[in-house]
């Protein structure tokens, strides 16, 4: 008998609406809604939260995709016709935010907004997007983990739904999009504690603190996943990806801290709100 939650959400004759995208725009308005709230408190106005939105939601899933292509290049070499298939599934989280954070310098120096503290503002609504977002790859029964047994998921206490979502072609298998939903929860619970508290964080490092636990998150549930891209055959790219970039937090860090003393992130702006361009 097949337990499975049903992936589309509704049909209109022939569009089929999946649940997958749904929680993924829920994700994405969710997101917008905390920039715009926190940027308010910071001296920057809604406007430019939208207007980020509007040119950097697009651009990340087209970078999200290339991700994606380019580490499977052996097999899309040879269909080139799928590339742009994206309704078929294949994006990349990392690709995505890579994108995203140029897309964001590139509009912060248009705007003459400061960078470090526009990716201050943006990253827990991020964070708590990707929480969302993982019950997508819940509902599709993807980016999970390898074999496992159903006393073992029962030990964890899981609800029924997750254990019987958790029932694919026949085996059971690691819920891999639960525990990185779970533990970067704690994350952003952390996050969203410890912002607002005075003399913690200087612009910036509220940033660096979600980029730096997301990194570590990944890199431990990367291990688990079975559908993860490859380097050289043997290297996962998202485990080295994020070890390279909590390192690079690390430094840069610490760089900031005795080098460029940024202002203090509950400074803000520093901007008269609401300015003019």
């Amino acid at each position: 008998m097949n337990l499975a939650l049903n992936p589309i959400a509704f049909s209109f004759g022939p569009f089929h609406v999946r649940w997958y995208g749904i929680i993924i725009a829920a994700g994405i308005l969710l997101a917008t809604y905390m920039a715009i709230k926190e940027g308010q408190r910071r001296q920057i106005m809604s406007d430019d939260f939208i207007d980020l939105l509007l040119w950097g939601v697009p651009l990340g899933f087209i970078g999200a995709r290339i991700y994606y292509v380019i580490f499977e290049w052996g097999y899309f070499s040879q269909h080139p016709s799928e590339i742009i298939a994206i309704w078929n599934g294949g994006i990349a989280i990392y690709g995505g935010l890579i994108t995203g954070a140029i897309v964001l310098f590139v509009f912060c120096y248009k705007r003459m907004l400061p960078p470090f503290l526009m990716l201050d503002v943006v990253a827990p609504g991020v964070m708590a997007a990707q929480i969302l977002g993982r019950w997508g790859n819940f509902m599709n029964q993807e980016a999970h983990g390898s074999q496992t047994t159903l006393a073992f998921l029962q030990s964890l206490h899981l609800p029924k739904f997750i254990i019987d979502q958790m029932y694919i072609n026949g085996h059971y298998y690691q819920p891999t999009f639960l525990y990185e939903s779970f533990f970067n929860l704690i994350g952003l619970i952390l996050i969203l504690s410890l912002r607002h508290k005075k003399y913690l964080f200087k612009q910036g490092e509220v940033f660096m603190f979600y980029l730096g636990w997301y990194a570590v998150v990944r890199f431990f549930v990367e291990g688990m996943r079975t559908d993860s891209l490859y380097i050289f055959g043997a290297i996962r790219v998202s485990q080295a990806l994020s070890l390279v970039l909590f390192v690079a937090v690390i430094i840069l860090f610490v760089y900031r801290r005795v080098k460029v003393k940024p202002k203090w992130y509950l400074d803000g702006s520093g901007l008269k709100y609401p300015y003019e361009r």
